[in-house]
C-alpha cells in the first residue's frame, strides 16, 4: 500500500518521481469512482452555494461508467441536485441519419442523464447528423457556446487503448479544437464495445479538440483493468507526443489520473519499485528484480554479477544475500521449481519443491471455462495432461457463447436441419418446417442493430455446446463431465451482458459443492475486452468464498489454480506453475481448439489482433518458453503457466 497510497507528500513525492500527471491508485475501480464523484459534487455544490452554473464536459465511454452510478446514488441518497449542471458532450459519431440509435448522446443520457434532475436544455452535444460541409462552422459554434458560459470546470475523460481522449486519436495536435476526424480501427471496435451492439461505429466524428479538453479547469481520466496499463504508463511516465494524445494532458496543471491497482500495473512504483525507494524485499519481489535485470542486461539468471546489481539499482540485494552468485541461486531454483509436467500433482514422489502436491492421487479437479473454448485456447495442453496422467476431470462452460456466434454459422445448420428433414424425415416434421421458415425470414429481415431472437440466441448456443462436446471427446473427456452452466448475467442478447448476481453464483457453488473438487482452474484473463471472463471468475470465487464460510471440509484440501488465455500471459516472475509443451501436444491442442469452428475467421470478437485464436495461444506458449530459456533455465517448444489464488 506504502507504493500505490503513500502516507506522506515526502513519500509521494519520492514514489511518483517518474509520473507526469498527478496519479492517483485505488484498490478497486469502485473506490476510485467514489473518489471522482465525491470531487464532481464538491464542485456541484460550490457553484449552487455561488448561483453558478457547473459546466461539465465529459465522454460516454464504459470506464465513466461506475462514476456515472455514484454521481446518480448520490443524486438519488443524498439529494445532490444537477439543477445548476450544464453538460457538453466530448464527441458525437458521423454521419448519422435522423433514426441512427447509437449515438453518444443516447449512450450518456441512458447511462447518466436520464437518471438525474438536470435541465435537458443544459445538456449540448455536437450534431453528427449535420452536412459535412456544415461541420467546420457547427464546431466553431460549439466552441463558442462553451466559453459562453464561461468555460468547462471538470472535464471527465476515458483513455482508449491506443492513447485516445475523447476522439482525438494518434496524430493530433496539442493547439487543436473541436472538428471532424476519422476514427481510428481499434477506437471503432472499443466504441462498438461500448455501444453493447454489433451495429457498425460511423467512421468519423466530431469531437472536441485538445485544446479544448485543456482549456478545462480541472482533469479527470480513468481507467481500470490491465488491459489499459500499457497505455496509461505511456501517457503518465512516456513523454509527450502526439502518438499517444493523452501525454499531453501532462502540459496541464490540474489533471489527475485516477486508476485502479491492475490500470496501475505497469507504472514504475509498481512493476519495478526498488528504482523509486528501498523495498521489503519479499521471495517474489526479488524475483522480479532479477528477471528485470537480466532482460536489461541480456544475461541468463546465473551469469549476473555484482557489478550488474549495483549498476542497475540493486545493491541492497547484495548487501541481503551477500553476493550475486547466493541471489542468482536462490531465483534460479525458485523459478525452477515452477516447472512440472505433472500438474495434477506425481504421485509417490516427493512434493517438497513441486507446485502441487502429491496426494490426493487421482485428483477430482473443475476447469472453469468462461465462453465454451476458453478452456482449450487457455490450458488446452495442461488439461489433455491431466486426463493422461488419469484425473478425474470435469470441464464447466460458464457461459453459452452464443453472442460470438455469426448468422452464416445458423443458416449452414439450419440448411442442414431442413435437408436432414427432407431425406430422412419425408417433411413430415412441420415443427422444423415451420421453424426453418421463421429463422430464415428473420435472418433476411435483419438490420445491422436488430438483436437476434430467443430461437436464434438458442441455436447458436447448440453450436456451441457442440463444438465444445467434440473438443472434450477430442481430449478423452467423458460428456457426463462436461457441465453447461449457461450462467444469466451473459444472456442479455448483446455485447453489454447483464450484472453478475446471486442466481449465477449459487449455479457455480451446487457444482463445486456436488463435485467437491481437489483442484480448480478458472480463468485470470481479465484483459478479456468484454468484461466476461471477469464476471465469470467473480461468479467462481464468489461461490468458493460462500463454501468457505460454511467451512465446506473439502476445500481445505482444494487449490485454486488461474490461467490466462487469448488476451495476456503471466508475468514470468508471477508464475507458480508452468508446464511444458512438447511439439506433439502443441498439436493436439491446436487440434482441440480447431474443433470450435465458429470462432475461427467468421468470429465477430477477433479483436484487433488479425492472428485467430489458435495462432494467438500457440505464440503465447512459445513466448512463455523462450522467457524461461533466456533466464538459462530449461529449452521446451511451449509452456502454459499458472498463478495460485489464496483465498482469504
Amino acid at each position: 500500500m506504502e507504493f500505490y497510497q503513500p502516507r506522506t507528500a515526502i513519500e509521494r513525492s519520492e514514489r511518483t518521481r517518474f509520473e507526469k500527471i498527478a496519479t492517483d491508485i485505488f484498490a478497486s475501480m469502485d473506490e476510485g469512482a467514489r473518489y471522482i464523484a465525491e470531487q464532481i459534487a464538491m464542485e456541484i455544490k460550490i457553484k449552487q452555494r455561488d448561483g453558478q452554473y457547473f459546466v461539465f464536459g465529459v465522454g460516454t465511454g464504459l470506464s465513466l461508467t461506475p462514476v456515472f452510478q455514484e454521481l446518480i446514488r448520490r443524486h438519488r441518497e443524498e439529494k445532490l441536485s444537477f439543477k445548476n449542471v450544464v453538460i457538453f458532450n466530448a464527441y458525437e459519431y458521423f454521419p448519422l441519419t435522423a433514426n441512427s440509435k447509437n449515438r453518444s448522446i443516447n449512450q450518456l443520457k441512458e447511462r447518466f442523464l436520464n437518471h438525474i434532475d438536470i435541465d435537458p436544455q443544459n445538456i449540448f452535444t455536437p450534431d453528427g447528423t449535420i452536412g459535412q460541409d456544415c461541420v467546420q462552422e457547427h464546431c466553431r459554434l460549439y466552441e463558442q457556446r462553451i466559453k459562453t458560459f464561461g468555460g468547462i470546470d471538470i472535464m471527465l475523460l476515458g483513455i482508449g487503448r491506443i492513447g485516445n481522449i475523447a476522439t482525438n486519436e494518434p496524430g493530433s495536435s496539442s493547439s487543436s479544437t473541436s472538428r471532424l476526424i476519422l476514427i481510428d480501427a481499434t477506437s471503432r471496435e472499443e466504441m462498438t464495445m461500448s455501444f453493447g451492439s454489433q451495429e457498425p461505429v460511423p467512421p468519423c466524428s466530431i469531437t472536441m479538440g485538445i485544446q479544448t479538453i485543456l482549456s478545462a479547469r480541472k482533469i479527470f481520466l480513468t481507467a481500470w483493468g490491465e488491459e489499459k496499463a500499457e497505455v496509461i504508463r505511456n501517457a503518465v511516465e512516456g513523454k509527450i507526443s502526439d502518438t499517444v494524445p493523452a501525454s499531453f494532458l501532462q502540459t496541464h496543471n490540474d489533471t489527475h489520473v485516477i486508476i485502479d491497482l491492475a490500470a496501475a500495473a505497469r507504472l514504475t512504483r509498481i512493476e519495478r519499485p526498488w528504482l523509486v525507494a528501498s523495498c521489503e524485499w519479499t521471495d517474489k519481489l526479488v524475483r522480479s528484480a532479477l528477471v528485470w535485470l537480466c532482460m536489461k542486461t541480456g544475461k541468463p539468471i546465473l551469469k549476473l554479477t555484482n557489478k550488474d546489481y549495483n549498476e542497475n539499482g540493486l545493491s541492497e540485494l547484495l548487501a541481503l544475500y551477500g553476493s550475486a552468485y547466493n541471489a542468482n541461486i536462490k531465483i534460479f531454483n525458485d523459478l525452477q521449481h515452477t516447472i512440472t509436467g505433472w500438474p495434477g500433482g506425481k504421485p509417490n514422489a516427493d512434493d517438497t519443491y513441486r507446485p502441487e502436491r502429491a496426494k490426493p492421487f487421482p485428483k477430482r479437479i473443475v476447469v472453469f471455462s468462461p465462453h465454451p473454448d476458453d478452456d482449450v485456447i487457455s490450458m488446452g495442453g495442461t488439461l489433455r495432461r491431466l486426463v493422461q496422467q488419469g484425473h478425474d476431470v470435469h470441464v464447466a462452460y460458464e457461459t453459452s457463447g452464443n453472442i460470438a456466434v455469426g448468422d452464416e454459422e445458423v443458416v449452414r445448420f439450419m440448411h442442414f436441419i431442413n435437408g436432414f428433414n427432407q431425406l430422412f424425415g419425408e417433411e413430415k416434421d412441420e415443427v422444423i418446417k415451420s421453424k426453418y421458415k421463421e429463422i430464415k425470414k428473420f435472418l433476411q429481415e435483419k438490420k445491422e442493430d436488430d438483436m437476434d431472437s430467443q430461437d436464434i440466441r438458442t441455436i447458436k448456443g447448440l453450436i456451441r455446446r457442440g463444438e465444445a462436446r467434440t473438443a472434450c471427446t477430442y481430449n478423452q473427456i467423458p460428456l457426463d463431465h462436461v457441465h453447461f452452466l449457461d450462467l444469466p448475467f451473459y444472456e442479455s442478447g448483446k455485447i453489454e451482458k447483464l450484472p453478475m448476481g446471486e442466481k449465477d453464483v449459487e449455479i457455480v457453488r451446487k457444482l463445486i459443492a456436488d463435485i467437491k473438487p481437489h483442484q480448480i482452474y478458472v480463468a485470470g484473463d481479465l484483459a478479456d475486452p468484454h468484461g466476461t471472463h471477469r464476471k465469470c471468475t467473480d461468479a467462481v470465487l464468489a461461490a468458493i468464498d460462500l463454501e468457505k464460510e460454511e467451512e465446506a471440509a473439502w476445500l481445505e484440501d482444494c487449490r485454486i489454480w488461474m490461467y490466462r488465455g487469448a488476451w495476456a500471459e503471466w508475468e514470468i516472475e508471477n508464475i507458480e506453475m508452468c508446464v511444458p509443451i512438447s511439439p506433439e501436444e502443441l498439436r493436439a491442442k491446436r487440434n482441440s481448439i480447431l474443433k470450435h469452428q465458429s470462432q475461427m475467421e467468421s468470429a465477430p470478437f477477433l479483436g484487433n489482433d488479425e492472428r485467430l485464436f489458435w495462432q494467438r495461444s500457440e505464440d503465447r506458449n512459445r513466448g512463455t518458453a523462450v522467457l524461461y530459456d533466456q533466464l538459462g533455465l530449461a529449452c521446451y517448444e511451449a509452456m502454459e503457466a499458472f498463478v495460485e489464488y489464496k483465498p482469504f
